[in-house]
């Protein structure tokens, strides 16, 4: 596995990795729907040769098996060992998909492929464009690459406010972000990702905005508590210490508690990219 990216995959294999596999449901809850949009657009057909990079608990890559069919493959790919544990497990049976714990911005990718896609998977690499690159280089002449990824912070609420709350309860002021550097938000900028995705050699680049409530729990409570464990408020809570999880909890609950619907539940916008490329 590349070194460059040896932070994340040391990260998604320890801590990070091992809560996101076990509240695979709960994290499946905030994705889900902006997945959906990135598989219709994908329009997997049956009999084509796909790799789902960044697979995680292998939702997608379920996904994307029953639309190839029997006659065609899908091969997920992430570097998590928990959830690919997860994956693997629900998706036994399934002949035609196979999983694979590799980083994909360097590993062997099966060519010529007609399908790379991803849910969240392709902002972490360190070095993007010749993480691209050797992505691109994987598909067949025409294939496609279809990938979700978030949009800017400002954006993104359903993230943001929490993590904002967090610093404000411990009186926090960070410096400012380098807004390139791996992770969540790393492919936000609609000029720069498209210049990545053209030098990378691909084609036909289209970015499509799509904009979709997140639900983060059925209580404040509950939300607060999802918040300190999945996303940017959970990191600032690792970076903290466990000792100020009930002072951020309770802060974040405050927070959250006016943006509860008439149901009581906390939904918050969220904004993404869907890109498509060949």
């Amino acid at each position: 596995m590349n070194d460059d990216n040896a932070e994340q995959i040391a990260d998604w294999n320890g801590s990070t990795g091992q809560r996101w596999a076990e509240l695979h449901a709960e994290t499946e809850g905030i994705v889900a729907g902006f997945g959906a949009a990135a598989l219709a657009r994908a329009a997997a057909q049956p009999g084509e040769r796909v790799v789902d990079i960044g697979c995680g608990c292998g939702d997608t890559t379920l996904a994307l098996a029953a639309a190839v069919g029997t006659a065609g493959h899908v091969l997920g790919v992430d570097v998590s060992q928990p959830m690919l544990e997860v994956a693997r497990s629900r998706g036994a049976g399934v002949p035609q998909l196979s999983f694979s714990e590799a980083d994909a911005s360097q590993a062997a990718l099966p060519a010529p492929t007609d399908l790379l896609f991803s849910r969240f998977g392709v902002m972490f690499f360190a070095q993007p464009l010749p993480a691209l690159r050797h992505l691109r280089d994987a598909l067949r002449p025409g294939g496609r690459f279809v990938f979700v990824c978030w949009r800017t912070p400002r954006d993104n609420p359903w993230a943001m406010a929490p993590l904002a709350a967090a610093r404000a309860a411990l009186g926090v002021t960070p410096p400012p972000a380098d807004p390139l550097a791996p992770g969540p938000f790393a492919f936000a900028d609609e000029a720069r990702l498209r210049g990545l995705l053209v030098d990378a050699g691909c084609v036909q680049v289209d970015l499509q905005r799509v904009d979709a409530p997140v639900f983060l729990g059925a209580t404040p409570r509950r939300a607060a508590e999802l918040a300190t464990r999945i996303g940017p408020a959970s990191r600032f809570l690792r970076e903290q210490g466990e000792a100020q999880r009930p002072l951020i909890v309770d802060a974040l609950e405050r927070a959250l508690a006016p943006q509860a619907g008439a149901d009581g539940a906390v939904r918050l916008p969220g904004s993404t990219w869907v890109v498509e490329a060949r």
